[in-house]
Formats: C-alpha cells, sequence, structure tokens
C-alpha cells in the first residue's frame, strides 16, 4: 500500500511538471488593447499592421482617393525613422517592375492612359517606410486636383515631420493612408 501511494504521489508531480512546461512553453499572447484609427488600419502595442487586400479587379478610385478594399496600404516591416531619413532611403528601396505597374492599371480597368495622366504611386510612400507590394499601389491620377503632385508635397511634408521628430513614423503611415488629402492646406503655395 505504501508502494502505491508513492507510485501514485509521483504520477501526480510527473502530471504537474508536464502541464507547468508547456503552458510555458506557449507563446506568450499579445495583449487586445488595439485602437481603430480607420476600417484598414488598426494601431496596436506592435506598431501599425495594415489589413490585407480584399479584391483584386474592380477597383475604383473615387474623388482621388484609392479604393481601400484593393490598395489598404503596407509597409517595409521594420523601417525605422533613423532608416527613412537618411538621404537616397527611397530610391535605394523602389523596386516596381513593369509587370506589376500593369496589374494595377489592369485592376483598376485602366486599360489605356496618357503619359503623364497618371502615376503608380505608393499610398504610404517610400519615404514614409511604404513598401512596393501591391496592396499599397494604385494609379494615381493628376487630374483632376488634387492629384498626384499635390500627395507628392503631403509625403514630403510628412516626411519632415518624421525626421524632425515632430510625429512618429507609425503615426504618419496611418495618416497618410486614412486620408492624405487633410494635410492639403498645410501644403499648398
Amino acid at each position: 500500500m505504501k508502494t502505491t501511494r508513492v507510485i501514485f504521489a509521483l504520477v501526480i508531480v510527473l502530471l504537474l511538471l508536464c502541464a507547468a512546461y508547456s503552458f510555458y512553453r506557449q507563446p506568450q499572447q499579445v495583449p487586445k488593447t488595439s485602437q481603430s484609427i480607420s476600417p484598414t488600419i488598426t494601431k496596436n502595442v506592435l506598431g501599425t499592421s495594415i489589413q490585407t487586400r480584399t479584391k483584386s479587379s474592380g477597383c475604383v478610385a473615387t474623388q482621388g482617393i484609392e479604393d481601400e478594399a484593393c490598395t489598404p496600404g503596407d509597409v517595409i516591416k521594420g523601417a525605422t525613422r533613423e532608416q527613412i531619413c537618411v538621404p537616397g532611403y527611397s530610391k535605394s528601396v523602389r523596386n516596381v517592375p513593369e509587370s506589376v505597374k500593369k496589374e494595377v492599371y489592369a485592376e483598376y480597368g485602366i486599360t489605356t492612359h496618357m503619359k503623364n495622366e497618371y502615376e503608380v504611386d505608393h499610398l504610404i510612400s517610400l519615404e514614409l517606410g511604404g513598401s512596393n507590394d501591391i496592396s499599397n499601389l494604385w494609379p494615381e491620377s493628376a487630374e483632376p486636383r488634387p492629384g498626384f503632385h499635390e500627395k507628392d508635397k503631403v509625403e514630403n511634408y510628412l516626411h519632415k515631420l518624421v525626421c524632425s521628430g515632430q510625429m512618429t513614423l507609425s503615426d504618419a503611415q496611418i495618416k497618410i493612408a486614412h486620408d492624405w488629402k487633410e494635410f492639403l492646406p498645410l501644403v499648398q503655395n
């Protein structure tokens, strides 16, 4: 009987050890403290995350704004303020092949266009850590205004704010993806 109790106690101890081991081996859960910024962008404890595309055809830009389902935005994972503020950074990461540009035009139903009528633009600009992924690209028109020329000014303005420490990189990414036009009064000449 004494032997049975010892074996039973050992089994209980082994079960407890196994349970403790499996508990401590499980990955840590990220706290659910997300704050919704817009339907497609969420700021959470890890930084900026952009949702996945839900459409890849039948995309429509309305009044100079991308189709959020096709172009929700995307960032280069791990891009930092220090990296993007180095002169020449954008040039060093720019890589959108012609085949991808053609795909962007096709998704938005643009079969022909004149030179300088559109540019395949990064919703979150490269100078703000945006990626070259198709989920961050859309055919932005020059006309009607505001168009891609005006958005370029907003990109430069936000880049300057980030590099001077007046705005975080994450906030700039969220703001340009959510509604870049809100900054037009600040960049108009």
